[in-house]
């Protein structure tokens, strides 16, 4: 799940060239838990000039300055971005790109899995979680759901809120001189994508890999279903079947090899899977009971002692993880009253 952590030099505002032509720049965030996200500038390496962004960061005037000046210290300015490659539709990454759009004229991509949920949220007109609610209410977390339905989500704007320029499958862009493979990885949401820069050895890895903290899963707009744990760990391995790369996430800084980070993960969702296994000898339990008995963050913080929100994610983490257990035979799942209990298998 999504947590405050060291924010380290990473999110300090600036620019860092990973090499020649690829710029991180992280854009600030208007909340507590991460203070930035990294959007990566790519420079033509052909004749055209211009710059293809990778992630667009959310629609804030402080996050527009901080790119302006980006720009211009790689000796641009914003009317050279030509094309914008979104991960996935949460705010931080899709709603200033749509903003640009407009501003610029630039082209937004975006993964095809997260059409869904955007034409969803233009039907509802409001960017509260439903489908993160509607996992919670079948978790037994009624109560809570009510709460963070209750809460400011930020007010909709259908604005920032628009279809993109393309809906983007597996395959090949090539933009200028530059081709990025599309590789789709649902897990963190339905539609996520990276990109891949196979020449370079760099992956462009948005919220799928991250160096500090693990993405939280399945927190979506649309409506549930799936199992977006087991999606998010068959998309985890399906990067080992590339060469290692650089690893350029959305949170947090650069790092040298992004199979050695997939393995942590692995590692660590393999560990959340006992945990929550060994939690069902207490009998047969919601996943909102489940998760009131894990210890949650790197500082195994009780569940009590996490805000609203991140109760919400880790219910929705807690869900996800005891379905991958039913999948894999060492529970069993009854729903009744719209609440579904799981029972340990013996």
């Amino acid at each position: 799940m999504t947590e405050r952590f060291d924010q380290g030099p990473w999110a300090q505002a600036g620019v860092q060239t990973v090499q020649p032509g690829v710029h991180r720049v992280p854009l600030p965030l208007p909340n507590d838990g991460l203070h930035a996200v990294n959007v990566y500038l790519l420079e033509d390496p052909g004749d055209d000039g211009g710059i293809v962004m990778i992630d667009g960061g959310w629609a804030i005037p402080e996050a527009r300055k901080a790119l302006e000046q980006a720009m211009a210290a790689i000796g641009h300015d914003l009317g050279d971005i030509s094309h914008i490659l979104v991960t996935h539709v949460h705010r931080d990454h899709y709603t200033q790109a749509v903003e640009l759009r407009r501003l610029l004229g630039s082209r937004v991509y975006l993964g095809a899995g997260e059409r869904p949920g955007l034409e969803m949220l233009g039907r509802l007109r409001s960017d509260r979680p439903e489908g993160s609610l509607a996992t919670l209410r079948r978790a037994g977390a009624a109560e809570l759901a009510d709460l963070v339905r209750a809460m400011d989500h930020g007010g909709y704007d259908p604005s920032v809120w628009e279809l993109p320029d393309r809906w983007l499958g597996t395959g090949t862009l090539r933009l200028g001189g530059r081709e990025l493979r599309v590789v789709p990885t649902p897990g963190h949401t339905k539609g996520h994508v990276v990109y891949l820069d196979e020449r370079r050895g760099l992956l462009f890895a948005g919220d799928h890999v991250l160096p500090h903290i693990t993405p939280s899963i399945g927190f979506e707009l649309a409506e549930p279903g799936g199992r977006p744990l087991a999606d998010y760990l068959d998309s985890l391995r399906l990067m080992t079947r590339y060469a290692d790369t650089r690893l350029l996430p959305a949170h947090g800084p650069v790092s040298d090899s992004t199979h050695v980070r997939v393995a942590e993960l692995l590692t660590h969702h393999d560990d959340r899977l006992a945990k929550s296994l060994t939690a069902l000898d207490d009998g047969t339990l919601d996943a909102h009971a489940v998760a009131r008995r894990l210890g949650w963050t790197r500082r195994q913080l009780p569940f009590a002692e996490l805000s609203a929100f991140n109760q919400m994610l880790a219910v929705n983490e807690t869900a996800a993880h005891l379905d991958v257990l039913v999948l894999r035979g060492r529970a069993t799942v009854a729903h009744a009253d719209g609440v579904d209990r799981y029972t340990r298998v013996r």
